[in-house]
């Protein structure tokens, strides 16, 4: 799919960005190219608009303006799709793209345009669509995150893989050092395995050694102790220790001796030798020399012997040694000998040596170990107290990160909650302002339909829909419902009900649009019939069962009764304990009650039946706790259980199997039932939590009751932390009082569920049963405060963590502790959660019916808590006593308080004292004889049958006429809307009128003037207006016929006749509540009366409806009888009189249909009305006729027995008030006496007989009342049902009545101006006929508008002339730009480096002022200047007093230019170097363009009105161009220009100094300041632009100098302490000042020649002068201060602007006093 549409994308629309597959979600997540494809197929104009930036703003851009676009395609997008396209989600893009090209493809085959598409919709869509797109921007900006939070996503993506990376390289950076240490290990272990190898080989060789050596064992001495062995021993050491010591002392000496020998040979062979030379040399004598030889031969011989000494005592040393030796063999030869004689000898000898040495070897070995041992067990201890403290250290670390966490997470925990809050009141608050908007476009939607007159019924729909928070625009047809409906059907249901309620309850309270009109205010019938509601109250109460007093006794009064409630840690057990020291209170926590109730089953405890009383007690105190209690949990909980012993049974015997197994076999569920009431709910509790379960509150209930009847009488008791949720509020509260709030309050319901009529005397109100607690007291505390108090509980058990050896029992409840405590640590973030989940609806449960909430701070210290707390308690309890008796538990249910019935056993005859009640009223006690047992059942249904057909039918009417109306409203609509677009249809009168003007212009030109031709045009105008009148009057006619065809359709007829209908059924509703609620009435006095009821024959009265269609149907077909709808012509109509009217105004003939159809149905409702009340009234009359028959013949058979004469009188005094009708009362007359029975009749059946009568009388009485009191009710809502239904219709023929007026009024003024737009365009014709001239613009002429359109022609322009360029014109001897490139061109050819001979420059230009060559070079005023003139100007411009620079003629003669400040000229420099870049000093024409000079070419110019006349000549923007050819090098390609030597051109001055001032500021870049002032020369007081002519006479260059002056003065007065500090070099100042380069160029023939810089040696003997001896850049203010610098700026003239123009005028002078040129002529060319 993605490649079909890539190709699609790239091939056929060729879109700007190439799209491949892979790169599809993000190549379309900006929007961009979706809008440039819509722009492709010319549906997007905005396109421009669009951004291809990928920011989120952007983004927002685009989709905002793609939404329209693609909803108008019928393209699903929403903020959804959107945030799918921007987030580039999988899938999202191709499919939009899918859509896009399904319905693209579509309106290409359908050729429509976007605007013809928009065209097409409805306005109200489009506004819609409008204010949804609004919308959609709205939702898109919330939904896009900012492009901060891209960015901040980027930035955190790509740390987070730098993390990652890095996270990678410690992991391995880790492996490998822990692959190096493993290594190591394993070194390690192979070379101590080695170590170890080689120690059990040597000790294997070592034993080996022993085992085999040859021990010799000296012969033990006889009688010897072993003190006398070990003196021997120490003798003998001390004897070789002497003989050692001895041989040491001997060799010393001899070593001494030996060595003094040597010393004294030495001392004397060296005095020989040192006197020989001296003997020799004095004198030579034999006998010294014999002596000598003598003496050493001596000393030889001495040497001898003492070595001789020596070898021989070496040799007795030897020998001796050698006699040990000996003797020592033969000593171990000996001993071989002997210890040869026994081999058995010799091992046991070598055993007994091995056996000591081993033991020597074990004991020193064992020795060692114990000292190994020691300062092993020392280290270990050392490093146990250190791994201590480090674990103590590193655990309390934990645990105050561990705190952190939880802190953290708390925090992260009420983040979350505060923002699901915020987000469910934003969903809120958002949904509000949906419902606002959809009000709101309701309202503006039908103030179009309506013309701003919105009816109030449909105002007030929509507003109890805004109220209820009910969407107002349908959101599902409900017309046919499927078996599950859907969720907008379900909330379509709901709106339609709670419309119909509003309905019907302003129609039974006759309120809003059901109100009493005037005349029927005075005439209000009572609001409700009470004998009627009594009569129903009586048989709904016989039939609901009846409710046996509450078994459930009173729980006996306590003291004081309440609950501490508060989250984990906020001091609730603290303060309890606290509380039970002061107080006879019993403290209850559900904890320990669920323990105590498993243990008590664990404890078998069971029952004493030994106290049977206490028993019964007990079970009166909890009744039916397994039955009753149970049930109503399992109401309230929604799970079953079954009873208690039934479930526990089971796990007695899995816990009992070991031990019993036979005889658990036989064990019934008698045995566990004689288990108490806490073991028995003990044992469900451990069943459930067995199986992972928790205990429901219905069991925890339970518990809490079981041991709240546990506790005395006169003691109170305080729930810990209980109920915790509402259900446990609610069951608590149920099983301590004996009643259900919600079934008092459904019974309530039960009672009072007749709404059509209420029973007077039943008290409405429910009384609230009081609350089973006296206080409910909250320990409110923080979050963070909890968390603390969970922290420091920690820290201090892990403080507290000291080993007790000792006492074991200490240590393992410690450790229970502990693990309890670190249980609540792990379970504290959700405990705090479920008690803020759960306190808002305890907090309610607490407050509304009887406040008993009672808030304490517990954010402070222990003390002061407990003391609040026992406050509070002290004030509850003297409350209570105050109150007098204490409360016991309220019982259950509601007795109703009903007023005693008068029995008529009880009535005793009594005169009658007027006034009489009247049956119905307060005082009037009702007849409640008993009835049989059948009659209720069968009238309460048949009761409840009326009433639901009744309201439905009702509710279904009022939909129907609700409904209808905004049909009527929507037709209306449509048939203005569709008669305006009928008048709007294209006429084609354009066409008449385009084809006339074409034939008009036409004409020819020599035929305007005929009037003949006037003649014939104005014919054929007269006959183009016929034209037009003709289509005028056709479209009048056929609008006629088109209001005609509307004012004819049946649509008027039919909405008549369906509202009739549902106003007839309206009276078929009332008049069947009548009839069967006589009919009711009927029954049950007839019961009373113990009369069997009569079967009624009698068809129910039906009020015939209109015959809508006019199809034929037989009477046994039909339950509801037709009447055929009269449809009254004008034609019929003309023979009766003329009726009353409700139309105002002028009537044609198709509106007196319309009244005369209106009158004849006004007719039919009366009719209709008059027919239901007569058959009303005639059924109360029948039953009283009926009444008065059978009193009749019950008086008859009383009088054949003798009575009295003053009862039966009685009687009928009471009978004839009641009689209402005159034909009547004659009936009620006694009938004549009839003779006295012989029957003789006792007074007690006389009595009797009486009160039967008097009964019976009542009966009929109250009988007739109520039905009476039905038929003025019945009669009153049928009037107000017949006044609403003509007010109806004649509203709604009134409104039809308007929209045809209004289509006649919009028809004829649509006639009138098209009328008068012909009549503009037939006097628009005759002018132009008149005045002989063609029509260029268009004659636009539409439906009622006529206008020229001046947008088209139809004939072009006559082509404007074209205007000459711009020429320039001499003005007062300035050169032309024309004139200064022709003398450029020409002095460049001669010098090409500007410098130029004097005398060859004033030859040039002597040359070009004849006649024969200079005509064209220079203006008039330069062609008389002579050959002594043009010296002089040649002098003004010598250098070096050989050279002309004609650059600088050139720059003086192109005046005048704005003269340059100093500023501008370094501001000029500066926009030089900005533009060259590679800082070459050299620019283009192009950026010298771009950089500009200090002036610009833009001048005011004023473009003459005569087209033929050329504009002014621009010469600013001329001479810009002009200075760059003027200074530009053309020897390179393309030209450059040196702007540096431009500027220095331009820093001349008329003052010498200035000027040369200048140039080193261009050249160095900053300004230089003068410090030397020197006197100003005589040329400046002369110099002057004003005296040349009009042109120079401009102040311009004069204010110039004068300002640079004064600035220059201000700068040399202000000069500061570090100024000239620039530093400039040696070519720098060579630029500057060019002495001597200028001959370069004097001679075309001498270029190759090189002439230096005459300056040069004295600059660097400067330089080096101010210390600068490689001649490298030094400060300007030092150079300025040398002398030759200060002369050489004083005497430089180069920088000076010479004033070339006094020449110029000394000739013009010259030439006036000639003859040539006058002085009035020069004046007037000046001015």
């Amino acid at each position: 799919m993605s490649e079909i549409l890539c190709q699609w994308l790239n091939q056929e629309l060729k879109v700007s960005q190439t799209v491949s597959p892979k790169s599809f979600a993000k190549a379309f997540s900006s929007g961009y190219l979706i809008g440039e494809v819509l722009h492709k197929f010319e549906l997007q104009d905005d396109f421009p608009e669009f951004s291809e930036s990928r920011v989120s703003s952007a983004k927002l851009n685009n989709f905002s303006r793609l939404e329209p676009t693609l909803h108008l395609l019928g393209v699903q997008f929403d903020q959804n799709v959107a945030q799918s396209i921007i987030t580039e989600k999988p899938g999202a893009a191709t499919k939009l793209l899918y859509q896009l090209y399904i319905a693209l493809q579509k309106k290409k085959k359908s050729g429509m345009t976007g605007s013809e598409m928009q065209t097409m919709q409805p306005l109200t869509s489009v506004r819609l669509q409008n204010m949804k797109s609004e919308a959609f921007r709205e939702r898109l900006r919330n939904l896009i995150p900012r492009q901060t939070d891209f960015n901040l996503m980027r930035v955190t993506h790509r740390f987070q893989e730098k993390y990652k990376h890095v996270e990678e390289e410690l992991v391995r950076v880790q492996f490998e050092k822990d692959e190096r240490f493993q290594k190591l290990k394993e070194e390690q272990r192979c070379f101590n395995i080695e170590k170890q190898r080689l120690g059990r080989r040597r000790q294997n060789e070592i034993m080996a050694k022993i085992q085999a050596a040859i021990i010799q064992i000296p012969k033990p001495a006889s009688n010897r102790t072993l003190k006398a062995l070990e003196a021997q021993k120490m003798m003998k050491k001390k004897k070789e220790a002497e003989d050692v010591a001895n041989e040491i002392k001997k060799f010393e000496a001899l070593i001494k001796k030996d060595l003094q020998a040597k010393e004294s040979a030495s001392k004397t062979s060296l005095d020989t030798s040192g006197q020989m030379t001296t003997d020799l040399l004095n004198t030579y004598s034999d006998d010294e020399y014999i002596k000598k030889i003598q003496k050493r031969l001596e000393e030889d011989a001495l040497a001898r012997e003492q070595r001789e000494k020596r070898r021989r005592r070496l040799l007795m040393d030897q020998l001796i040694a050698h006699e040990a030796q000996e003797e020592a063999y033969r000593e171990e030869q000996l001993i071989n000998r002997l210890m040869r004689q026994s081999q058995q000898e010799r091992r046991i000898a070598v055993q007994l040596m091995h056996v000591r040495h081993e033991k020597e070897v074990l004991w020193q070995n064992r020795i060692f170990r114990e000292k190994q041992y020691e300062e092993r067990r020392l280290k270990n201890f050392q490093d146990a107290l250190d791994r201590e403290a480090a674990l103590a250290k590193q655990a309390k670390i934990d645990f105050e990160e561990q705190a952190l966490r939880e802190k953290a997470i708390h925090e992260q925990i009420a983040v979350e909650r505060a923002q699901a809050r915020y987000q469910k009141h934003y969903s809120l608050c958002a949904e509000i302002l949906d419902h606002i908007l959809d009000l709101s476009t309701k309202v503006a939607d039908y103030r179009m339909l309506t013309n701003n007159l919105i009816p109030y019924k449909l105002m007030h729909d929509w507003k109890e829909l805004f109220f209820n928070g009910k969407p107002i625009y349908e959101q599902a047809k409900i017309k046919y419902l499927p078996a599950k409906p859907s969720e907008e059907q379900i909330i379509e249901l709901e709106k339609r009900d709670l419309l119909d309620g509003k309905d019907y309850e302003e129609y039974k309270n006759m309120v809003g649009e059901w109100s009493l009109p005037e005349e029927m205010v005075d005439n209000l019938p009572p609001s409700n019939n009470s004998i009627l509601g009594h009569v129903l109250h009586r048989l709904i109460e016989k039939t609901l069962p009846s409710q046996a007093e509450s078994t459930v006794p009173e729980v006996p009064s306590f003291a004081i009764k309440g609950c501490l409630l508060g989250k984990t840690f906020s001091g609730k057990t603290t303060s309890l304990k606290s509380l039970q020291k002061d107080f006879p209170i019993q403290i209850l926590s559900i904890d320990t009650l669920v323990q105590e109730a498993i243990q008590a089953f664990h404890d078998k405890e069971e029952v004493i039946e030994a106290l049977p009383v206490q028993q019964e007690a007990e079970e009166k105190d909890l009744p039916g706790l397994q039955d009753s209690n149970e049930e109503s949990q399992d109401q309230q909980n929604a799970f079953s259980e079954e009873p208690v012993s039934s479930e526990a049974l089971p796990a007695t015997e899995g816990t009992n199997t070991n031990e019993r197994p036979k005889t658990e076999e036989v064990k019934t569920s008698d045995s566990f039932s004689e288990l108490t009431v806490r073991a028995q709910l003990g044992a469900k509790s451990e069943k459930l939590l067995k199986k992972g379960m928790s205990i429901p509150d219905g069991l925890l209930v339970s518990i809490m009751v079981n041991a709240i009847n546990q506790v005395p009488v006169d003691q109170g008791w305080i729930l810990d932390g209980f109920p915790m949720t509402l259900n446990q509020a609610k069951l608590l509260e149920e099983a301590l009082t004996g009643c259900n709030k919600e079934q008092i309050e459904l019974e309530a319901k039960r009672t009072q569920i007749s709404t059509l009529v209420v029973d007077p005397t039943v008290s409405k109100e429910v009384p609230v049963p009081p609350s089973a607690l006296d206080f409910a007291l909250l320990l409110d505390i923080s979050d963070s405060s909890t968390l603390s108090r969970i922290n420091d509980i920690m820290a201090e058990a892990f403080l507290r963590e000291t080993p007790s050896e000792d006492i074991s029992q200490h240590v393992a409840a410690e450790n229970q502790d502990k693990d309890e405590n670190q249980t609540l640590k792990d379970q504290i973030q959700h405990r705090i959660i479920g008690f803020l989940d759960n306190w808002p609806l305890l907090e309610q449960w607490f407050s509304e019916p009887e406040n008993i909430l009672i808030k304490v701070n517990a954010d402070i210290d222990k003390e002061s808590l407990c003391q609040r707390v026992k406050e509070i308690v002290v004030m509850e309890m003297q409350k209570k006593k105050n109150k007098g008796s204490p409360k016991g538990k309220t019982q259950g249910g509601k007795q109703p308080v009903k007023k005693s019935p008068t029995d008529s056993a009880d009535m005793s005859p009594a005169p009658v004292v007027p006034p009489l009640p009247k049956p119905g009223s307060e005082e009037w006690v009702y007849v409640n004889e008993p009835i049989p047992e059948e009659i209720p059942s069968f009238l309460v249904p048949y009761w409840k049958l009326i009433e639901s057909s009744y309201i439905k039918t009702i509710k279904t009417v009022l939909r129907h006429l609700r409904e209808d109306q905004h049909t009527v409203i929507a037709y209306l609509y449509e048939v203005r809307t569709s008669f305006q677009h009928f008048l709007m249809r294209p006429d084609h009168k354009q066409d008449f009128v385009a084809h006339w003007q074409a034939d008009f212009n036409s004409l020819p030109d020599d035929l305007w003037d005929d009037e003949e031709t006037k003649a014939e045009l104005h014919q054929r105008v007269n006959d183009l207006r016929d034209r037009l009148w003709d289509i005028c009057d056709a479209r009048k006619e056929e609008a006629e016929q088109e209001r005609l065809d509307i004012i004819n359709e049946s649509w008027l007829q039919d909405s008549i006749g369906i509202a009739m209908n549902h106003f007839f059924s309206l009276m078929q509703a009332e008049l069947s509540r009548f009839q069967d609620t006589k009919r009711l009435l009927q029954d049950y006095y007839r019961a009373m009366e113990s009369k069997i009821p009569v079967e009624d024959n009698k068809k129910f009265i039906r009020v015939p409806l209109l015959q809508l269609d006019g199809k034929d149907v037989s009477e046994n077909q039909l339950k509801i009888p037709l009447v055929p709808r009269i449809s009254i012509s004008p034609e019929t109509a003309m023979s009766k009189p003329k009726l009353k009217t409700i139309l105002k105004g002028k009537m044609d003939n198709s509106l007196e249909n319309v009244e005369l159809n209106f009158e004849a149905d006004e007719k039919l409702v009366m009719d209709t009305w008059q027919q239901a009340s007569l058959a009303i009234s005639s059924m109360v009359a029948a039953e009283i006729h009926q009444k008065h028959m059978e009193e009749e013949k019950e008086n008859q058979q009383v009088d054949t027995k003798e009575k009295p004469t003053h009862t039966i009188a009685n009687k009928k005094a009471k009978k004839e008030p009641k009689k209402q009708k005159a034909d009547k009362k004659t009936k009620g007359k006694s009938p004549p006496a009839a003779e006295a029975s012989p029957v003789v009749v006792t007074p007690e059946e006389f009595t009797d007989t009486e009160k039967k009568n008097e009964l019976r009388l009542k009966i009929k009485e109250e009988h007739l009342a109520a039905l009476q009191c039905e038929e003025v009710a019945t009669q009153f809502r049928l009037e107000l049902i017949k006044t609403k239904a003509l007010a109806f219709l004649e509203d709604l023929v009134t409104k039809v009545v308007d929209v045809y007026k209004l289509m006649e009024k919009w028809l004829g003024e649509r006639y009138l101006n098209e009328m008068a737009s012909v009549e503009k365009l037939t006097e628009v014709a005759r002018y132009h006929i008149e005045t002989s001239t063609r029509i260029q613009n268009e004659l636009y002429l539409n439906q009622e508008d006529f206008f020229i359109n001046g947008d088209i022609k139809v004939f072009p322009d006559s082509p404007p002339p074209i205007r000459p360029p711009p020429v320039e014109k001499e003005e007062n001897g300035t050169l032309t730009i024309e004139q200064l490139d022709s003398l450029r061109s020409q002095f460049l050819d001669v010098a090409p480096k500007g410098i130029i001979g004097n005398k060859t420059f004033t030859d040039i230009l002597l040359d070009l002022v004849t006649l024969n060559l200079g005509t064209n070079n220079f203006p008039s005023t330069w062609m008389h200047l002579n050959q002594p003139e043009l010296q002089e100007l040649t002098s003004l411009l010598i250098v070096n007093s050989e050279f002309v620079d004609w650059r600088k003629f050139l720059l003086l003669a192109s005046l005048p230019w704005p003269i340059p400040l100093e500023e501008e000229l370094l501001e000029t420099l500066q926009r030089f170097k900005t533009v060259d870049e590679e800082q070459l000093g050299m620019v283009t024409l192009e950026q010298y363009m771009q950089a500009g000079l200090w002036f610009t070419g833009d001048e005011d110019i004023k473009i003459p009105e005569n087209p033929l006349e050329p504009l002014a000549f621009n010469r600013q923007e001329h001479l810009i161009e002009f200075f760059f050819r003027l200074f530009a090098d053309y020897e390179k390609d393309p030209p450059q220009l040196d702007y540096t030597q431009m500027l220095l051109y331009f820093a001349c001055h008329p003052d010498t100094v200035e000027g040369v001032y200048r140039a080193l500021s261009v050249a160095i870049g900053t300004h230089v300041f003068r410090r030397i002032k020197t006197p100003t020369p005589l040329v400046d007081k002369t110099f002057s632009f004003t005296d040349v002519g009009p042109v120079a006479a401009s102040p311009e260059p004069e204010e110039n100098i004068r300002e640079e002056r004064e600035l220059k003065e201000e700068k040399e007065d202000e000069i500061p302490e570090n100024a000239n500090t620039e530093k400039i070099s040696m070519e720098t100042l060579l630029k500057v000042f060019q002495g001597g380069i200028e001959a370069q160029d004097c001679d075309r023939f001498a270029s190759h020649l090189k002439t230096e810089n005459i300056y040069y040696e004295k600059f660097i003997k400067i330089f080096q002068d101010l210390g600068a001896k490689n001649l490298e850049p030094i400060e300007v203010a030092v150079l300025l201060k040398h002398p030759f610098i200060q002369d050489l700026i004083s005497n430089y003239s180069d920088y000076r602007m010479p004033d070339i123009k006094i020449v110029l005028q000394r000739s013009e002078h010259v030439q006036g006093s000639d003859g040539e040129r006058s002085p009035s002529r020069l004046t007037e060319e000046k001015k």
